[in-house]
């Protein structure tokens, strides 16, 4: 009897039972390994090699999959992967087909963190020399934050405290979570087109990185930097940094904090004038003395020639001068005081705060916060928060009244 004939595999078939082999019995794994010959291709799909120091295994991970990593991959990062394992028949090649990756050791978005620091100090967007002074006595002042958080209730309480007719323009943006950095870019870009803004403040309250994280944004640190306007970032608590930080012309450790250092106080100003006004008074002093001193010594050494006369004239013209230059002085603090007080009573006026003090509130539409101007862009049953000079409403529309056509 002669023996059966062998089963004989074409190549495609051997492959094609190879790969239904590996996919069966490797569904999803989890593998350690080095990066080696990372390339980000174009089409957006990432093509490297995991490998120890025995062995190692080609992988792609594609772009719908890798649009999720908060780090860039590079050579030489110690990664793990979570993939399927198969082949890739037209070469004959096992690989891996990589659904997630992250860093060992240190977390995805500490790395992400210290990879764009490290980048953009490299481009000298960190460096003291292009960073701005913030004005002593702002007259107008952006604020970037969310509209209901306690971040931009401490920082309004503060200002009102120290120095209430500075005026504010707030622009709502949220401060986490998807589609934050993007609007934070988009206050900064507006608030800087204004051109009539002397600071802005960019920032929220503490949390965790994740909280933060809008404000590791590479978008965000590159509109801080492209800002015409000094910024102050004021992100989080004491111990929070943010890229942002490290970019803005001033960190503040805190909302409240970064309140503080734009606007003066005033008794601090009041005290400002008294020790020019000192300073001045004391000049004249020392003059008048001088030049009686001067007086003293020409008619003492020119007694000779008999100046008695010169020197009386001199005497006199000190004296007028004396008077004229004291007289000049409280003109000068009269008018500076009288500027000083206009300048207060017009930026009270102009201040939101003053407005919601008298009685007014502001309403805002959710979720959006529009400012609502009409009763007709409201419907029963949409809900608006109202700002008022002390907190805020939440409130439901029961019933709007239009006025008629005409009225």
């Amino acid at each position: 009897m002669e023996p059966a004939a062998p089963h004989v595999y074409t190549v495609s078939a051997l492959t094609a039972e190879l790969k239904a082999l590996l996919e069966g019995t490797y569904p999803t794994l989890w593998v350690e390994g080095e990066l080696s010959n990372f390339k980000h291709h174009a089409s957006g799909h990432m093509y490297f090699t995991l490998k120890d120091a025995e062995s190692q295994i080609r992988a792609v991970m594609f772009r719908a999959a890798n649009r999720a990593l908060k780090f860039r991959p590079e050579d030489g990062l110690t990664v793990l992967v979570r993939a399927s394992l198969s082949v890739y028949e037209p070469r004959g090649e096992y690989q891996l087909y990589v659904e997630h990756m992250e860093p060992k050791g240190l977390g995805a978005l500490q790395l992400a963190f210290e990879q764009l620091k490290a980048r953009l100090a490299a481009e000298g967007l960190f460096d003291e020399a292009r960073k701005r002074a913030i004005p002593r006595l702002p007259r107008r002042i952006g604020i970037v934050t969310s509209p209901s958080g306690a971040a931009i209730r401490d920082m309004l309480n503060v200002i009102d405290r120290r120095f209430a007719n500075v005026e504010i323009l707030i622009y709502p943006a949220r401060v986490q979570g998807e589609g934050a950095a993007e609007e934070i870019v988009a206050a900064i870009e507006a608030l800087n087109a204004r051109g009539d803004l002397d600071v802005l403040i960019v920032g929220r309250g503490g949390g965790s990185i994740e909280d933060l994280w809008a404000f590791n944004e590479e978008v965000v640190a590159r509109a801080i930097a492209a800002s015409k306007v000094p910024v102050i970032s004021a992100v989080g608590h004491e111990t929070d940094f943010t890229i942002a930080d490290f970019v803005a012309d001033v960190r503040a450790p805190t909302p409240s904090a970064a309140a503080e250092l734009v606007v003066a106080h005033k008794a601090e100003l009041a005290q400002r004038l008294d020790d020019l006004a000192s300073r001045l008074e004391s000049a004249l002093t020392h003059r008048v003395r001088a030049g009686r001193e001067r007086l003293t010594f020409l008619a003492r050494h020119l007694n000779l020639l008999n100046p008695v006369e010169r020197i009386r004239r001199q005497r006199e013209r000190v004296a007028v001068a004396a008077e004229a230059l004291r007289g000049s002085i409280r003109t000068r603090l009269k008018l500076w005081e009288g500027e000083v007080r206009a300048l207060a009573g017009r930026l009270q006026s102009l201040s939101p705060l003053a407005i919601l003090a008298r009685g007014y509130s502001i309403t805002r539409l959710l979720p959006d916060l529009g400012i609502v101007k009409d009763a007709a862009a409201v419907r029963p049953g949409e809900a608006v928060t109202v700002l008022l000079h002390r907190g805020s409403l939440a409130c439901r529309v029961e019933d709007t009244t239009v006025p008629a056509e005409g009225d």
